[in-house]
């Protein structure tokens, strides 16, 4: 692939070839941070001020929800280096290549939750600022214009590809946090540390609901999970292992801003449940240009990230469409989404429900990756994952039809104790109230995959061909040639 940004990339899942892996772990850090450093991250730190919590109390909760989130993300960077593919593609290592259609799903759920957030709140806040600037009230036309626009710029990124991408991700991760700090003056006068939240706690006490803000903020790293290896196949394995569990750990550690922003920014505004309109309306007049720029760029850059990898994954699935077409047929079908979500639909509502969704479905697929990923010394075939892509059958990953029972067996059971567990105001568990309220659900999926899988694959050995052909060479993580 050539190194201009402006052509169309035409790679879809096939293995990167090892002469175009030319990126480092900090275009890694770069892509990680700039798809986080927006409005949709911001959205999400204002919801612990939303469920009643003081200042304090959901700052704790967000540094929690980070550091807890990036620490299971970490590893998920470690596949596309070897495979050189995207994680989704990579599961099939473990789930079977066609049982690695979980992994696509987790993808497309994220992307599209993540693709709606970032242009709707990104078209609110421009409507909000273009009302403030120049007194106009569109009303629904201004803001599905606005939708219109960003969701096509996402588009036009998307298709140009990850080389596109990795430049408007530059410019984010800049601009976007030169203009959040310049918030510090905005709205630094008014801005009061005491808060002490609402007094009415959503789930009604405060550890249930401090819970709920730690779940809630966990679902943005642990969101990037699928699509780390988006990016990650691009970097030759010779980087350190160290450097590639850095740079998504530092990433995520970094939107601690848009997290501090949204939260302090949130105790300002009358009703932290319609933040962006109140934010307009608070904001200083000089400071609504900035404004409207994060919410161009937040929206470009989350956009991106999540429209990207779908495109990529959807194309894995269906090999015959390329990666441009699919990333068309998915982006048209989430701005459908939008449009119907914020005008038909109730969307403030169902951010919650997305967010829990995402961590209780995709954070024991990942630990079974991490796990299989020890268990095999690091050992993939690239030619192997890709059998189901290509139409063929059989290879290292075949197991039984496509599907290895083993890692299945653990992430169903997992996944569904962590619903049961859920007590959230829109998923509500039969098994919620076992711990006085508080929400265990999350501790309950990730120790169920946890404990389940490395049992399966003790009592019921996987074949001895997915450890590579010697232990010498798996040990070694010496990546076979198709």
């Amino acid at each position: 692939m050539s190194g201009k940004v402006t052509e169309v990339e035409q790679h879809g899942i096939a293995p990167i070839p090892p002469a175009e892996q030319t990126s480092r772990p900090r275009d890694l850090f770069r892509l990680a941070f700039g798809g986080a450093n927006t409005f949709a991250t911001i959205i999400l730190g204002t919801l612990p001020i939303a469920y009643g919590l003081s200042f304090w109390a959901a700052l704790a909760a967000t540094v929690v929800g980070v550091v807890l989130g990036a620490l299971v993300l970490s590893p998920m960077a470690l596949f596309g280096p070897v495979t050189r593919t995207n994680n989704a593609v990579s599961s099939g290592a473990h789930f079977g290549v066609v049982g690695r259609c979980v992994g696509s799903f987790l993808s497309l759920l994220t992307a599209i939750t993540f693709f709606a957030i970032s242009v709707w709140v990104s078209g609110d806040a421009v409507t909000g600022a273009a009302q403030r600037l120049f007194g106009i009230d569109g009303g629904s036309v201004l803001r599905a214009a606005a939708y219109g626009v960003i969701a096509i710029a996402v588009l036009v990124v998307c298709i140009y590809g990850y080389r596109f991408m990795l430049l408007v991700n530059r410019v984010a991760v800049t601009l976007g946090t030169l203009i959040m700090l310049v918030g510090i003056f905005a709205y630094g006068g008014s801005f009061d540390p005491s808060f002490a939240g609402s007094g009415t706690f959503a789930l009604g006490t405060f550890w249930p609901t401090w819970i709920l803000a730690v779940l809630t903020v966990m679902a943005n790293p642990i969101s990037f999970g699928a699509f780390l290896g988006d990016w990650s196949r691009y970097i030759p394995a010779t980087h350190s292992r160290r450097s590639l569990l850095a740079a998504p750990f530092l990433a995520q550690l970094a939107t601690l801003l848009p997290f501090g922003f949204g939260i302090a920014t949130a105790t300002l505004v009358a009703d932290p449940a319609d933040y962006v309109t109140g934010l307009t309306a608070i904001s200083p007049l000089w400071y609504a240009i900035p404004l409207i720029v994060v919410a161009l760029i937040g929206g470009l850059s989350t956009g991106t990230t999540a429209l990207y990898g779908t495109g990529l994954d959807f194309s894995s699935i269906f090999p015959r469409l390329s990666r441009v077409r699919a990333t068309l047929l998915i982006g048209t079908l989430s701005v459908l989404f939008i449009f119907v979500g914020n005008f038909v639909l109730d969307m403030v509502s169902s951010i919650n429900a997305f967010a829990t969704l995402i961590v209780l479905c995709t954070s024991p697929w990942m630990v079974i990756m991490m796990i299989g990923y020890v268990h095999r010394r690091g050992y993939y075939d690239p030619a192997d994952l890709q059998v189901f892509n290509e139409g063929r059958t059989g290879g290292r990953y075949w197991f039984h039809r496509g599907v290895n029972w083993r890692a299945m067996a653990a992430w169903i059971p997992a996944t569904g104790l962590g619903l049961l567990c859920a007590n959230t105001p829109m998923i509500t568990g039969p098994l919620a109230g076992v711990a006085g309220g508080v929400d265990i659900s999350l501790a309950v999926t990730l120790c169920t995959a946890a404990a389940a899988y490395p049992v399966l694959v003790k009592v019921f050995p996987e074949p001895r061909e997915v450890f590579g052909p010697s232990p010498a060479v798996a040990a070694e993580a010496v990546v076979a040639e198709a």
